[in-house]
């Protein structure tokens, strides 16, 4: 009786730890299509904007990301449309609650980074405004690969991990350090349109390349695993 006890208590546990595996298998692939078209929108949207901003010199292009949520949010139900819903789970529960807080920070950080640069380019003198004003891709940057890590945690990706790790602290480094303009600063005299180049071009690029790495590329491996 008490081997019968036993074995049905082995079966139960294995069951269970099938059932835990599966369900963060499903949940991997679709968190991995969400990603990879998040991905491929921020990479659409940022070289869109860099290459605006680089023929007009007119940094209102930017405000095409306020856009870029709907963008990411279309394009997401527009693939999901014929897969059947995800089981609920804590896996799914944790990732979405997880990237539902990226959305609310980076948004609003956006926001108030975008007013208060407003105010202060209107307030102070250029001078003291370079030194006020907030960068706020870089946080940004940091907030996007600081969610894609937690997420490679819950699903026990270590590629995504990683892929977070590098994208939001190289992109967050890459921008703090200015690394585009001091690269670009030696040859400024030979470039025709600078700013268009540095402010617009070279930062729609970057934004691309870590969304690549942070975003895409993950995603893309989180979808095709078996």
């Amino acid at each position: 009786m008490e081997a019968n006890n036993n074995m049905t208590a082995e079966r139960s546990l294995e069951i269970i730890t099938t059932q835990i595996a599966q369900s963060r298998k499903d949940v991997s692939k679709d968190v991995g299509l969400s990603l990879y078209i998040a991905g491929l929108c921020t990479m659409g949207t940022a070289l869109v904007i860099g290459i605006c901003t680089f023929f007009t010199n007119n940094s209102a292009f930017y405000l095409l990301y306020f856009a870029l949520p709907l963008i990411i949010y279309g394009f997401t139900r527009y693939a999901k449309r014929n897969q059947p819903p995800t089981p609920s789970s804590l896996f799914g529960t944790m990732v979405a609650k997880t990237w539902l807080t990226f959305a609310i920070f980076a948004l609003s950080f956006f926001v108030f980074a975008n007013l208060f640069d407003f105010l202060v380019a209107r307030t102070e003198s250029p001078d003291v405004a370079v030194r006020l004003m907030i960068q706020p891709f870089r946080t940004i940057l940091l907030l996007m690969g600081m969610c894609v890590t937690i997420t490679g945690y819950i699903l026990k990706s270590r590629w995504l991990v990683w892929c977070g790790i590098i994208g939001g602290i190289g992109g967050f480094i890459w921008e703090t350090f200015n690394v585009t303009g001091t690269l670009f600063a030696y040859i400024a005299a030979d470039i025709s349109n600078y700013c268009g180049v540095v402010q617009g071009l070279i930062p729609g690029i970057i934004v691309a390349l870590f969304a690549f790495i942070g975003l895409t590329l993950p995603g893309l491996m989180l979808k095709r695993q078996k």
